[in-house]
């Protein structure tokens, strides 16, 4: 990845791919997760330390036979079945762990899973017969013939405890890498005369991320069966490719999200709201029939009341935008409350920062701002009052009232003329 972030940790849809891996396992309700740590441990300890994680560690990465009995030790006292998986793999869904579970039957030894990618390229292939493994062997090592088949091995599996200890011990190094290769695992067990078979998954669902390039094209995935499952569930996506969603993004039905919008994470939409094109959501709440956009951001701590309105350039932070509020243009609401029905003039802002603490400010019910004003917090408008066109607001508007902060204009009849006549003498002279 060339990264000083640890590869697992890099975020699809806005979360660690790990998450996504843990998340799904965390469905099947494991008696146990260990994860096989190494170089950058530090930071994927960290991450994972809330989650409730088994850690152990390899200390010289000695390929994925190696990592996996690094946990031995750790799980010395389990004597259940183990899917192993790839914190780098990390779509891979609860129901397909599921099923390789299952497929360890009593009389099976490992259960693999298996793929078909439209490319097959360098991936170790899997020569098997009506589900049962006959053979599994490197690309590099294979034949003519067995390049030919279509079926690739992910390198997932599951596999009895007391089977996994009693065949990692015997496999071997003999290889360039000098490492100890996970699936050799199989071929041990086929020449013990003991059966091996593979269940199949989507290519899609076992993606491996390696470089910038594969992480990419995991996003891109995971963001197509998204739009696709949102589409299904009643959203409207007028260009569904342009529309990204983050892991949590939850949208009702009836919403529709026009071209270009980002989600990031911790969104929800009610029904019925429509978001404009070019707007970005994150850690805000829009209610139902509330129109977003376009151009318009909502940032962390933002809640739109329904039918509320938030147009082009009006940026929301930390705000309860009450029902029917609008600020439709050229706005900043920050750190405020705004009452249902305000309207919010162009070019209002609230003046929330003082350089070392934030103010709140609330707008009350029905209350009318004048477009470029500016409202220092702390500071309250009453209910139904005005702020008129160009006011600077440092203190407290009361219900009602009409609040005016500037200065009287004045006229100087002629000046503008003098003025040009003299400048125009000046440039010539």
């Amino acid at each position: 990845m060339k990264s000083a972030l640890h590869k697992v940790l890099h975020p699809i849809a806005g979360k660690a791919m790990v998450l996504h891996l843990l998340d799904s396992l965390a469905e099947i309700s494991p008696a146990r997760t260990i994860v096989v740590v190494g170089q950058g441990r530090d930071q994927v300890e960290a991450a994972l330390g809330p989650r409730g994680v088994e850690f152990a560690v390899q200390a010289a990465p000695r390929g994925t036979g190696d990592a996996v009995r690094a946990a031995q030790d750790v799980l010395s006292d389990f004597d259940g079945d183990i899917v192993v998986l790839f914190g780098d793999t990390p779509l891979v869904e609860a129901a397909t762990i599921a099923r390789l579970r299952a497929a360890l039957t009593e009389d099976v030894a490992v259960a693999v899973l298996g793929f078909r990618p439209d490319d097959p390229a360098a991936y170790g292939r899997i020569i098997a017969d009506g589900g049962e493994i006959r053979k599994m062997v490197e690309f590099k090592d294979a034949s003519a013939a067995e390049r030919a088949v279509t079926l690739c091995n992910s390198g997932l599996l599951a596999v009895r405890a007391r089977d996994l200890w009693a065949l990692l011990a015997r496999i071997g190094n003999a290889n360039a890498a000098g490492e100890y290769y996970l699936p050799d695992i199989v071929g041990l067990a086929i020449a013990d005369g003991r059966r091996c078979v593979v269940i199949e998954t989507g290519a899609d669902k076992v993606a491996g991320v390696n470089s910038r390039a594969d992480l990419a094209a995991v996003e891109a995935s995971w963001q197509a069966r998204r739009r696709a499952a949102m589409m299904a569930a009643g959203v409207t996506l007028v260009d569904p490719g342009s529309v990204f969603f983050a892991h949590d993004t939850q949208i009702a039905a009836d919403v529709t999200i026009e071209p270009f919008v980002v989600f990031g994470p911790g969104v929800g939409v009610e029904s019925g709201a429509v978001i404009h094109s070019h707007s970005h959501i994150e850690g805000a709440l829009v209610g139902a029939g509330a129109s977003v956009g376009p151009f318009a951001r909502l940032r962390p701590g933002t809640r739109l009341g329904v039918g509320a309105k938030v147009g082009n350039f009006v940026e929301v932070k930390a705000a309860d935008i009450g029902a029917g509020a609008k600020a439709s243009h050229l706005t900043y609401l920050g750190d405020c409350t705004v009452g249902a029905g305000a309207n919010i003039g162009a070019g209002t802002i609230t003046c929330n920062y003082d350089g070392f603490f934030k103010y709140r400010t609330v707008i009350g019910a029905g209350a009318f701002i004048g477009s470029n004003s500016a409202l220092v917090a702390p500071v309250t408008i009453g209910d139904g009052a005005y702020v008129g066109a160009g006011s600077i607001v440092t203190r407290d508007i009361a219900a009602d009232a009409l609040g005016l902060v500037r200065a009287d204009q004045t006229e100087k009849p002629g000046w503008a003329a003098r003025f040009r006549a003299a400048m125009t003498a000046r440039k010539r002279g």
